[in-house]
């Protein structure tokens, strides 16, 4: 481990409160809690001292952890001084560390020592972030989760495969004269399938990760006044967005976060799409046929009391699995609800008729609402992506792992490209040492006897 400065940083929220803990790291931090303290306190156990400056003033009394390391956060040694909350306090505390030659911690840099020193892989790095910004259960569980190594095991397993199949091949490769199996590259080819189809697998779920951290996006769609904005209040229980009876009152996306059924949802108002020439209007379309089209599900509001043709309006934003919601169920029919009943009849779209006028239908909708985000977002293993960084290297691992699957009777080029599979996945958690590989090899095949 190579010795670095010590840093230090307020842990805890800035502001006046009860207890202010600040934390430090780096080779000399014995030194600095000594010359606070006048000697060191007991190893991980807290300790009552008075923290004294180096002009000889007392600045408080405080509890202080002694961390050694290696058995620390960072992997270094580091101390935790537990203050009073007051904002003086803290501030002489900070301004003395500062000048025993401490320096502020930039952001992450905890963490990223931790990483560095092998505390923690690349993922759970990561994880500590999701946690602090965890604000559902779900996000809580995942991050929790990733930081106790569950996604580094999807990964570990993914290696093993990886590794299984590299010894065959170099085993070809490199020991043609050994007495070895006929056809040994062969023997290559059951894990290089498993961890293709495995591959295949985590990609096809891949976004479900991602929606737990990021939260499920459902996009409010229709033309100018079917009564979007309304059903949108509803949904989020609050005045979000204003409503009026003049068409296009809403011009730009709104968004609401809501909790349901643990996992955090972005909902979207947006701007009724018509065709228009006003400019600005014409950006809010805009923006609002981009957030549904990215969105995992859309909410297709139609005035079923309309008789214009609008419901036609955002038809083209429509996907299988989606909801229409045929609004304003309150008002006497018009020809538009039976037009677009004709349209859905047929089509994987749910139909659930709504009136916020007379709050019905509503709560069919909500519920509705949590069953399908229960059921795009849980799942019985840990997902393999929880970042889009996640996504992208393991796409391209799946791409050399299937065209390795393909050239197996080409054994170095296939070993090339289990090499760069294995580079890829390495990214994200771990890495592959020849070492592994030849250690394989020697157990398999006995070669060098």
């Amino acid at each position: 481990m190579t010795p670095s400065h010590p840093i230090y940083a307020l842990a805890t929220a800035p502001g006046r409160a009860a207890v202010a803990v600040v934390r430090l790291s780096g080779q000399g931090v014995d030194a600095i809690l000594t010359g606070l303290c006048g000697d060191l306190a007991p190893p991980r156990r807290a300790s009552l001292r008075r923290l004294t400056g180096q002009d000889g003033r007392r600045l408080d009394d405080a509890l202080v952890l002694w961390l050694p390391g290696p058995g620390s956060y960072t992997g270094e040694d580091c101390v935790e001084l537990h203050l009073h909350g007051g904002r003086a306090v803290v501030e002489a505390v900070l301004a003395d560390l500062a000048a025993r030659g401490a320096r502020p911690a930039e952001p992450g840099e905890f963490t990223r020592r931790a990483f560095q020193n092998g505390r923690l892989d690349l993922s759970q790095a990561e994880a500590v972030a999701d946690l602090v910004d965890a604000e559902t259960e779900a996000q809580r569980s995942q991050a929790l989760e990733q930081l106790g190594g569950a996604l580094a095991r999807r990964y570990a397993a993914w290696r093993a495969l990886l590794v299984e199949a590299l010894a065959f091949l170099e085993a070809a490769i490199d020991f043609p004269d050994e007495d070895l199996p006929a056809a040994v590259a062969e023997r290559a080819r059951p894990p290089v399938e498993r961890l293709r189809t495995e591959l295949e697998a985590a990609l096809a779920d891949s976004a479900r990760g991602e929606r737990v951290r990021d939260g499920w996006r459902i996009a409010v769609i229709g033309a100018p006044n079917a009564g979007k904005s309304s059903l949108f209040n509803a949904l989020v229980r609050r005045e979000a967005a204003i409503v009026t009876e003049e068409p296009g009152t809403t011009r730009d996306v709104i968004e609401a976060s809501l909790t349901l059924e643990g996992y955090r949802v972005v909902l979207a108002d947006t701007a009724g799409v018509r065709e228009t020439a006003n400019r600005i209007e014409a950006e809010g379309v805009r923006r609002a046929r981009a957030w549904a089209d990215a969105a995992a599900l859309r909410l297709w509001v139609i005035d079923a009391s309309a008789a214009d043709g609008s419901w036609k309006e955002a038809l083209d934003l429509v996907r299988d699995g989606d909801v229409a919601v045929l609004n304003k169920s309150d008002r006497p029919l018009g020809w538009d609800r039976s037009a677009a009943e004709a349209w859905l009849r047929g089509r994987d779209v749910r139909v659930i008729e709504t009136s916020t006028a007379a709050d019905d239908g509503v709560q069919s909708l909500d519920a509705l609402l949590r069953q399908r985000v229960v059921s795009a977002l849980s799942g019985v293993d840990f997902p393999a992506v929880t970042r889009e960084r996640h996504r992208l290297r393991l796409a391209e691992a799946h791409g050399h792992v299937a065209r390795a699957a393909r050239i197996l009777d080409q054994a170095e080029l296939a070993a090339e490209d289990l090499r760069l599979a294995g580079r890829a996945l390495g990214r994200v958690a771990g890495r592959v040492d020849a070492e592994d590989i030849l250690d394989v090899v020697f157990a398999s095949f006995c070669i060098g006897k």
